[in-house]
């Protein structure tokens, strides 16, 4: 089985880019941008993967992802109606854990399915999934840079707890960049030596904790699932509506149907 893992919101955010005429250019941007994504690894599996909220991390620090910047309501409907449109008319599963983010059920997922020797590709810009290259075999793409993300020689939980993550909201500890950060993941020595100072030992636990993912097949409650669906004809009509003209003539939607032909092997 080959298995295509989407990060949802990172993917919608990333829609924001490129196309910006009419009234809805950020689901004209996504739509566009997932056909190329299945015609390139012509998954038998797709998940669709949203967010759910990070209790535990923000039980460990109450400034975690506080840095976001907030969106405007056009791009939360937007992003609503992608959310839709893809439960109601896409081959994908849509499925989320209510007290966990996208990343942790990804990681579930990615560590199910290779248990099973499947195919794993992960796609978002997230640095976070760079992890499961330590615990499992997974393929990582970055849909911007278009280019695959390699195995780092090195723990990269430890290594990120050590320096932190700005986008998350993360400190590290004071003093420590890139690059003392991965002197010291190499030199085990070094880095018992620094976690002596108590401060500094509370400082990286607890980044530990907010960078490493959550296997939540461990923890209560279930993923929820939304099932696939195939309904081509009621999606070639929103899109008309949308005035997405250029994807729904005859020709160019011909050619977008049967790209996802391959799930479920259909191909």
């Amino acid at each position: 089985m080959k298995v295509l893992l989407l990060d949802a919101y990172n993917l919608i955010h990333r829609a924001r880019s490129g196309f910006t005429k009419g009234d809805y250019p950020i689901i004209y941007n996504f739509f566009r941008g997932v056909r190329p994504l299945i015609e390139k690894f012509t998954p038998t599996k797709v998940y669709f993967v949203l967010e759910g909220k990070p209790k535990h991390r923000m039980h460990l620090s109450e400034v975690y992802k506080a840095n976001r910047p907030r969106q405007d309501t056009s791009f939360h409907e937007q992003k609503a109606t992608i959310i839709n449109i893809i439960k109601e008319c896409f081959p994908f599963e849509s499925v989320f854990h209510p007290d966990f983010e996208c990343d942790d059920v990804i990681g579930s997922l990615v560590s199910y399915h290779a248990s099973l020797s499947h195919d794993c590709t992960v796609v978002s810009t997230d640095s976070d999934f760079i992890q499961l290259h330590n615990v499992c075999d997974v393929k990582l793409y970055n849909p911007v840079k278009k280019t695959f993300v390699d195995k780092p020689d090195y723990d990269y939980v430890t290594w990120k707890a050590l320096r932190g993550d700005k986008s998350d909201n993360i400190f590290g500890i004071p003093g420590i960049g890139d690059k003392k950060a991965t002197g010291l993941v190499n030199n085990p020595d070094q880095l018992r030596e620094l976690l002596k100072n108590p401060d500094k030992m509370k400082i990286f636990e607890r980044n530990v904790h907010l960078i490493r993912l959550v296997d939540v097949r461990n923890a209560s409650g279930d993923i929820v699932r939304y099932p696939e669906t195939r309904e081509w004809e009621s999606l070639r009509d929103v899109f008309k509506n949308m005035g997405f003209f250029s994807m729904t003539d005859d020709k160019p939607w011909t050619k977008y149907v049967n790209t996802f032909n391959c799930i479920d092997n259909n191909c």
